[in-house]
């Protein structure tokens, strides 16, 4: 069976592994509970979901500690969920990590959740400025597309936070999806067409300003990744995204939380790798297919 034997795929060859060369971005995640369902949430997210549960502020503070103690040399964190605006915690967890010196950047669907912090925004946007980013989930060019994925009554709300964010001067970039099968090209003339209708910031042909994010299908039929294809496919390892991140999350009903190696893989236990940024420094094995699919092959990353 494919993905079985960290060490060895079905073929019998050696598994690819990854080196965590710098913790550059720390992932939060903080927590699964989202206002919507969207058909192909690669998390599982949605208003019941609680399976990782809300990061506190106490919890964040003691890796942003831990990241001066051990000096990291971390620039970068990175804000995900569910939606992060949910978390009661948010503004105050903003805020510090902001007052620490980070680069910041929090994924959202820029919807109601948002809108109720809209004047703790403004005031952080008043001291930070582009010190934080915030990237909105925009999954097609088109309402019907969009909504396909995330629901009905999804595209006007999302739209008006889009706008709002412009509008004041926030530092925005969009994360789209390939799932329709759409060419690179046209996605980004269709958005670049979108941007312009609602007098949207962001450059469609920026691939920083504007991510297309390959889909993760666990049920797709993908190659392993062998130590022998990083030079047949002339892919480096240390381009991979575990080369420089790691995400920080809290099972429910755990005492504390835990370090994960991957964004995209946080209930298995098999990339679980400590409690502490010192413990999830360890060797990355790819034995998953999101880490052929979405990372080797499709060359994703969640990064900035």
């Amino acid at each position: 069976m494919k993905f079985a034997n960290p060490d060895i795929t079905a073929d019998g060859e050696a598994r690819a592994w990854v080196d965590l060369t710098q913790l550059e971005t720390l992932w939060l995640n903080t927590g699964t509970l989202c206002n919507i369902q969207c058909d192909h949430c690669y998390i599982e997210s949605s208003p019941t979901n609680d399976r990782l549960v809300y990061l506190t502020l106490a919890d964040v503070r003691s890796y942003l500690d831990e990241i001066a103690e051990q000096d990291l040399g971390t620039q970068q964190i990175g804000i995900t969920g569910g939606e992060p605006f949910m978390n009661p915690d948010i503004m105050p967890i903003i805020e510090l990590i902001l007052e620490r010196g980070f680069e910041l950047l929090v994924l959202t669907n820029a919807m109601k959740p948002m809108e109720h912090k809209r004047e703790a925004l403004l005031n952080v946007l008043s001291r930070y400025g582009s010190q934080m980013v915030l990237r909105i989930s925009v999954d097609h060019f088109s309402q019907a597309l969009h909504e396909e994925e995330r629901g009905e009554n999804t595209w006007a709300p999302m739209v008006k936070g889009l706008q709002w964010l412009s509008a004041h001067g926030f530092a925005i970039d969009v994360a789209g999806r390939t799932r329709w099968n759409d060419k690179e090209d046209d996605l980004r003339h269709g958005f670049a067409r979108l941007f312009n209708s609602l007098d949207v910031s962001v450059d469609a042909q920026n691939p920083k300003e504007l991510m297309l994010f390959p889909e993760m299908d666990e049920g797709a039929e993908v190659p392993e990744i062998t130590t022998d294809c990083w030079g047949i496919l002339n892919v480096d390892p240390n381009d991979m995204m575990c080369a420089t991140s790691r995400m920080v999350v809290k099972r429910k009903g755990a005492e504390k939380p835990t370090v994960l190696a991957c964004t995209l893989l946080p209930y298995e236990e098999e990339f679980e790798i400590g409690t502490t940024l010192k413990q999830a420094s360890e060797r990355v094995k790819l034995n998953h297919a999101h880490c052929a699919k979405f990372c080797v092959l499709g060359g994703g990353s969640c990064s900035v």
